[in-house]
C-alpha cells in the first residue's frame, strides 16, 4: 500500500510559510557589522622617509624599491641551489606546518559544520516495542495484557534565526578560519625565513672555522720560532710564555664556533622534519650565497593586508566583533518550528494503513526574563572583549612597523660595517703582500711575515660576520614584509586561496 503523503507536505508546507514570515520580520543580525581596519596614515616606515639604496660595497650596492611586494619564492634571490632545495624540501615534510595545515582544515570543517544550522533539520525513526500493561494502576481489577507497538516517523525542526545570533555564531566561525589561514601562512612564512637563516649561519660558521684553523697554524709556527730563539739565546722565555697564551686563547675561540655550526645543522634537521642523527647536512660555503641586489619595500598600506600575523590579528578582531551579536542576540526571544508526521500500529502488516497515521505541528517561543542580568553582562564582556582585540590589533600593526623600520636601517649600518671590513681585508692583504716581498729581499724576518698573516685572517673574520649579519637581516626584510606569499602559488594552493587574493 502506498503511503499518503498529503499530511507530510501540509505539515512542511505550514513550517515554511511561517519560517519566511517571521524572517521577513528578521531583518539584520543584531550586534555590529564588522568592517577592517584601516591602515594607519602614513607612507613610509622611518622618520624623514626610507633610503633609496644601501652604502655601496665594492661598487654594489642594495637597491630598495618602493611600493613593491616581496616575490614568490624570494629565498632564490640569495642564487643558492642548496638552500632553494632545503627550503622546498621542508615545506614538503616539517611537521609544524604539516600541523598548521591540518588545524586550518579542522576550522573549515568546523565551519561547514556550523552552517547546518541554517538548514532545515530532518531525522527519522524506526521502533519496535513489546510491553506488558498493568490496569491496576488506574484501579482497574482487570488482568494486564501484553502487545506490540511499531512506529515509523520523520522529523522536521527549523530554528528561526530572526535577530541574527546563529548567523553571527557562524560569521565567528567563519574569522576563526581566516585566522588559521593566516596562522597557516606564519607557519610558512617563517619556516621559509628560518631555512634561509640557519643555511647562511651555517656557512658562516664553517668559513669562521677555516680562519680560525689557519690562524692558529699561523700562531703555532710564531711560537715554534721564539721557542727556538729562546734556545739559541735570542730572546727571554717571557715571551715564549707570552705567545702560548695567545695562541691558547685562539684556540678557545674554537670549540664555540663549533658548537654552533653543530647547533645550526642540528636545527636545520629539525626544520626538514628529521633526527639529527639520520641526516648529513649540506656543505653550504658563503661565498655562494649572493646578496640579493633589489629588495621590495612595500606600501604600508599593503603590510597590514598580507603580514600573516597582523591577518592574524584582524581575523581575532573579526571573531570579537562577531560575539558581541551573538551575546546580543541572546538577549532576544528565539523561535523554533517543529513538524513531525509517522505510523505507529500494534502489527507489521498494518503499519502503513491511513488510519495508523500521526503527526504534529508545533512552534516554540524562548524569552529571556529574569536571570540576575547575566546576559547584560555578557554583552558587556563581548564589548569589552571586542575593545581588547582592537587595542591588540593596533599594538600588532605597529610592532610590524616598527620590525620593518628596524631591519632597513640594520640593512644600512651592515653595508657600512661590511664596507669598513673589506677595507681592512684590502688593507692587511696589502700588507701582508709588502711584508712577504720585504722577507724574500731579507729586510724582515719570519716572524714579522706571520704577524701580519694573522692581521689578515682577524680582518677577514670581521668580514666574514659582517657579511653573514647583512645576508640575515636581508631575510629578515622579507619575513617582515610578509614572505610573499601573496604572489606564491604554492602557498596559495596550501590554504586555499588564489595568488593575490
Amino acid at each position: 500500500m502506498a503511503v499518503p503523503t498529503r499530511h507530510v507536505h501540509r505539515c512542511i508546507s505550514l513550517l515554511v510559510s511561517c519560517s519566511l514570515s517571521l524572517l521577513l520580520l528578521s531583518g539584520c543580525a543584531v550586534g555590529p557589522d564588522f568592517v577592517r581596519p584601516e591602515a594607519p596614515p602614513v607612507s613610509h616606515f622611518n622618520r624623514g622617509g626610507d633610503p633609496a639604496e644601501t652604502p655601496a660595497i665594492n661598487g654594489v650596492s642594495q637597491r630598495f624599491e618602493h611600493h613593491a611586494s616581496p616575490s614568490a619564492e624570494w629565498w632564490r634571490l640569495f642564487g643558492s641551489r642548496q638552500i632553494d632545495s632545503l627550503v622546498t624540501r621542508a615545506l614538503d615534510e616539517n611537521p609544524g606546518l604539516q600541523a598548521a595545515e591540518a588545524s586550518l582544515r579542522q576550522s573549515q570543517a568546523n565551519l561547514r559544520a556550523g552552517s547546518g544550522i541554517f538548514y532545515p533539520q530532518v531525522s527519522a525513526m524506526f521502533s519496535q516495542t513489546r510491553e506488558k500493561s498493568s490496569p491496576a494502576v488506574t484501579g482497574s481489577p482487570l488482568a494486564g495484557n501484553i502487545f506490540n507497538v511499531t512506529t515509523l516517523s520523520a522529523t522536521v525542526s527549523y530554528s528561526l534565526d530572526v535577530f541574527g545570533g546563529q548567523r553571527r555564531a557562524v560569521e565567528g566561525l567563519s574569522a576563526q578560519v581566516d585566522q588559521q589561514r593566516a596562522l597557516a601562512l606564519g607557519a610558512y612564512m617563517t619556516l621559509s625565513g628560518n631555512i634561509v637563516n640557519t643555511a647562511i649561519a651555517m656557512a658562516a660558521y664553517r668559513a669562521e672555522l677555516e680562519e680560525v684553523e689557519q690562524m692558529i697554524a699561523f700562531e703555532r709556527d710564531q711560537l715554534g720560532i721564539a721557542e727556538k730563539q729562546y734556545q739559541a739565546g735570542l730572546t727571554v722565555y717571557a715571551g715564549v710564555l707570552a705567545l702560548r697564551n695567545q695562541l691558547a686563547a685562539l684556540e678557545a675561540t674554537r670549540p664555540p664556533i663549533r658548537q654552533k655550526l653543530s647547533q645550526s645543522e642540528h636545527l636545520l634537521a629539525t626544520l626538514l622534519g628529521k633526527a639529527p642523527a639520520e641526516w648529513d647536512p649540506p656543505a653550504i660555503m658563503l661565498s655562494d650565497i649572493s646578496i640579493p641586489s633589489r629588495l621590495p619595500l612595500s606600501f604600508p598600506s599593503d603590510l597590514v593586508r598580507q603580514r600573516p600575523d597582523i591577518l592574524v590579528a584582524e581575523a581575532q578582531l573579526h571573531q570579537a566583533s562577531a560575539g558581541i551579536g551573538v551575546a546580543t542576540a541572546a538577549m532576544f526571544p528565539g523561535f523554533t518550528l517543529n513538524a513531525s508526521y509517522g505510523r505507529t500500529s500494534p502489527v507489521m502488516n498494518s503499519l502503513l494503513d491511513e488510519k495508523n497515521s500521526v503527526w504534529g505541528l508545533n512552534g516554540n517561543i524562548t524569552a529571556p526574563l529574569l536571570n540576575g542580568g547575566t546576559l547584560a553582562a555578557k554583552r558587556r564582556a563581548a564589548i569589552d572583549a571586542y575593545q581588547q582585540s582592537a587595542a591588540l590589533y593596533r599594538q600588532t600593526v605597529l610592532v610590524a612597523f616598527g620590525q620593518v623600520a628596524d631591519v632597513i636601517r640594520a640593512l644600512e649600518h651592515d653595508a657600512e660595517l661590511t664596507q669598513i671590513e673589506a677595507q681592512a681585508v684590502k688593507d692587511t692583504s696589502l700588507s701582508l703582500d709588502l711584508v712577504k716581498v720585504n722577507y724574500k729581499s731579507g729586510l724582515v724576518n719570519y716572524l714579522q711575515v706571520i704577524l701580519a698573516d694573522i692581521q689578515y685572517h682577524q680582518a677577514r673574520m670581521g668580514y666574514l660576520q659582517a657579511q653573514a649579519q647583512q645576508l640575515q637581516d636581508t631575510t629578515a626584510l622579507f619575513v617582515a614584509l610578509g614572505g610573499g606569499w601573496p604572489n606564491d602559488s604554492r602557498a596559495g594552493k596550501m590554504v586555499g586561496m588564489e595568488p593575490g587574493e
